[in-house]
């Protein structure tokens, strides 16, 4: 599935030590020359070869960065000794056998590899035997190399032990490498040229979780961290100043770099509100959430783009003390925007969602080995001429033969002519919420601008949405531009496996919210939707015309979007320099330790302010 990101006013602009932002070098041939140098001092210190370690993310350009590094030594003078990590990994049949388990023969979706490690993969004769030839070299008197140096994703892992002098950590944002992996261009681990044949499943089940544990592993040990998204902008900071930098964010409200992508549904809303070149219809767009990276502007001429997980380095502070003690590792909401004009009547069979559903925490544990259910809630921004929602099923609809004819559609290819007499229809209109917990047949029905606020399942950011009826319409083609694509895949087993089959009225009475006032000022006032038990998070809605107070209470991290109004300072009382502004469809995430903050309308009018919260803390 095709991806877009803007950087629309995206940068998150922090006060550091002139010392941090004068350590920052940018650009690959300073950066490696940097490494040179680095390499030559320690040379000197120790007047043997220096051992040395590039470490990170899949997707890094690793035989470029080799490469590059050579030429800088060999212009300064110094020869370097380089080793492929890969070259340690078992046979590629052996690393394609240990990862089965974790693909597994659902079409869909995997099984989390919630224990392995990289080292799981590798050859321990030819590990060790790297190694050793690591801790000779530090032995050695007098010889020409200036370093002995092991590069790629895993170079580092816990078993070399202290067999280097200096670690480099290469990070990646996850989008850039998604677009890798579908262009057949991801290199994985134990192979030197880029794979065709590998799957998502295989990165989000199993790979994603060896690099994540090997990252926290390195971030603890490395020496300096380096963005690496792109060989020709290489960017490098020494440890020291990567830990303030990260201690010093934690600390400010977070903007995050959306994305949008196109889909069989895809509207045109976004073409009022944003330029996204090559971006022909929008399904929808992601405004905060665990996959999405972050703009970090230090002082200088070029900001860091970082994964925004990084900063579970803090987790208490980060996410709150009590996501971290029940979810540790996550980042467990997120925010998207779906889209839904249409500038002249359209069939709903091209507009709507698919009829699809969500697990419970319970199925996911079950059967993917994850930790959190998805439940999700439709916010409605704007509602135009027909606005409208599936959820649940009519009073007298035949759920068995329903059903019966989605599996024999999705069997024949041909459409259910009928549908509509089984699937429940909601009119819209702005500032409805939809309660959707596990087990609820729905979807946008388009003719709406939808603010979905979610849990986040994985640690990975896997989602979980089991389709059961698309219409059997094509899907987007992004390299034509049009519905020419094949259709989306069903999951009917998994989404008739969880369905609780709720009718109309229940639906009316349980899952369409309603609001009370819980805090009511003359400068602003507060509201909160009503809920539904199982629901772990609350939505609740801030109005005001110059100004609004909100608090974390070092509980609770906060996502806030703007849904009415041009532009919004996030200000922290007690701090003020911590601050941000945001603009109307644009989310910040305020960590838990922000405490007490403000909302500052710059530009006149009313403002609406949305807000997404963990209910326990």
């Amino acid at each position: 599935m095709p991806l877009y990101e803007s950087r629309q006013n995206a940068e998150n602009r922090i006060k550091v030590p002139k010392a941090v932002s004068n350590s920052l070098v940018i650009g690959s041939k300073a950066v490696l020359a940097e490494i040179t140098r680095l390499i030559r001092r320690q040379r000197r210190q120790c007047k043997r070869p220096v051992t040395v370690a590039l470490e990170g993310w899949y997707g890094v350009p690793w035989k470029k960065i080799a490469a590059g590094l050579t030429r800088a030594a060999r212009a300064a003078g110094l020869t370097l000794e380089l080793h492929d990590v890969n070259a340690v990994f078992k046979p590629l049949a052996e690393v394609r056998q240990y990862k089965r388990r974790y693909i597994t023969d659902d079409p869909s979706f995997g099984y989390v590899n919630d224990h392995g490690t990289i080292a799981d993969l590798m050859d321990r004769s030819k590990l060790l035997a790297l190694r050793q030839h690591l801790r000779a070299a530090k032995r050695e008197q007098g010889n020409n190399r200036a370093a002995v140096v092991v590069y790629g994703s895993g170079a580092a892992v816990p078993e070399f032990g202290r067999a280097y002098d200096l670690m480099f950590y290469f990070d990646k944002t996850l989008q850039p490498l998604l677009w890798q992996m579908w262009d057949g261009e991801l290199v994985p681990f134990a192979m030197d040229e880029p794979d065709m044949s590998y799957g998502w499943k295989e990165y989000y089940y199993c790979d994603f979780y060896l690099l994540d544990r090997q990252k926290s592993y390195a971030r603890e040990r490395m020496n300096f961290y380096v963005e690496g998204i792109k060989f020709a902008e290489l960017k490098m900071l020494p440890r020291a100043s990567y830990d303030t930098m990260m201690r010093t964010l934690v600390g400010y409200p977070i903007k995050e770099v959306k994305i949008f992508q196109p889909g069989p549904w895809g509207a045109y809303r976004y073409r009022d509100l944003w330029d996204v070149p090559g971006l022909e219809c929008n399904a929808w767009n992601e405004l905060a959430g665990p996959e999405l990276s972050m703009l970090v502007d230090v002082g200088r001429e070029r900001s860091i783009n970082l994964p925004v997980t990084n900063l579970l380095q803090y987790p208490q502070q980060f996410v709150g003390p009590h996501i971290h003690k029940t979810l540790p590792g996550m980042f467990p909401m997120d925010v998207w925007l779906d889209d839904g004009y249409f500038p002249k009547p359209t069939p709903a069979e091209r507009i709507s969602m698919p009829v699809h559903n969500h697990p419970s925490t319970g199925y996911v544990q079950r059967h993917f080995n994850e930790p959190l259910g998805r439940y999700e809630t439709y916010y409605i921004t704007e509602a135009y001429e027909g606005a409208n929602t599936w959820m649940g099923f009519k009073e007298d609809a035949d759920l068995e033969e329903w059903e019966e004819k989605c599996r024999r559609s999705a069997r024949s290819g041909r459409p259910i002519r009928d549908w509509r007499k089984y699937v429940a229809n909601h009119a819209s209109n702005v500032g409805d919420l939809y309660l959707i917990p596990p087990g609820t047949s729905h979807g946008h029905g388009g003719n709406q601008m939808v603010l979905e606020m979610d849990t986040v399942p994985s640690v990975a950011g896997t989602e979980y949405s089991f389709y059961m009826y698309d219409y059997c319409r094509n899907s987007w083609d992004d390299k034509t531009k049009t519905m020419t694509g094949k259709p989306v895949r069903m999951h009917l087993d998994h989404g008739f496996g969880v369905d609780e089959w709720r009718r109309e009225n229940w639906v009316r009475r349980h899952l369409r919210a309603k609001t009370k006032v819980v805090k009511w000022t003359r400068e602003y006032w507060i509201d909160r939707y009503s809920s539904y038990g199982p629901m772990p998070f609350e939505i609740e809605r801030f109005f005001f015309k110059r100004r609004a107070d909100n608090h974390t209470h070092g509980r609770w991290m906060n996502i806030v979007t703007l849904t009415v109004g041009d532009r919004v300072l996030i200000r922290s009382k007690k701090h003020p320099e911590r601050q941000t502004e945001i603009e109307c469809y644009q989310s910040a995430v305020v960590p838990a330790c922000f405490g007490e903050y403000e909302f500052v309308n710059l530009n006149g009018g009313q403002c609406t302010v949305v807000q997404l919260r963990w209910k326990k803390g």
